[in-house]
């Protein structure tokens, strides 16, 4: 069995669970977020607990299991404290600018500038001209706005310009020396 999978998820203080037919509903302070379970896996709420169940033993049954315990323990998480990433913009006059809590205006290097609005449930935060910090309540939906805005101008190897997480380590190449 999954060690992951067959852990209870605890509902934290002033979370509300709702299971109607393969969703799940998480309510709490930060938002509510609603999610499908795959066929083959349950889900049930015991007291002040979810549990998550498997209908067989099946090698793919057994690796959704874990999965959607994941999920909703990320869902609990997400609802109560939200989900924080952080990029960090470097090169020579690369910055944004925030037009709102959910559009972005970017300048990395092209000859236009690159605006970014912002799905439901994310908000943006753009503290200094070369951060962005992406926030929202969906832990895969904030990984992947701040994926996308990475993407615009990942950073190179060689100067190591364009945007970065906080914290990310870029592998930097030796440029051409010159013959001697």
């Amino acid at each position: 069995m999954s060690r992951v999978g067959k852990a209870a998820v605890t509902i934290p203080q002033g979370v509300e669970v709702t299971i109607a037919g393969s969703n799940i509903t998480v309510k709490g302070s930060k938002g509510s977020l609603v999610r499908e379970i795959p066929n083959g896996v349950s889900v049930k709420k015991v007291e002040s607990t979810v549990v998550v169940e498997r209908a067989g033993d099946d090698r793919s049954l057994r690796s959704r299991h874990g999965m959607v315990r994941a999920m909703v323990r990320n869902m609990m998480d997400g609802v109560t404290q939200g989900y924080v990433k952080e990029l960090d913009i470097i090169g020579v006059g690369y910055r944004a600018a925030a037009k709102g809590a959910d559009k972005l205006e970017l300048s990395l290097g092209f000859s236009h500038s690159v605006p970014y609005a912002a799905p439901k449930g994310i908000t943006f935060e753009v503290p200094q001209p070369t951060r962005i910090v992406v926030k929202g309540a969906d832990k895969e939906l904030v990984g992947q706005v701040a994926a996308e805005i990475r993407s615009f101008r990942s950073p190179e190897p060689y100067k190591g310009k364009g945007v970065r997480y906080v914290n990310e380590r870029v592998l930097r190449k030796a440029g051409k020396t010159g013959k001697k």
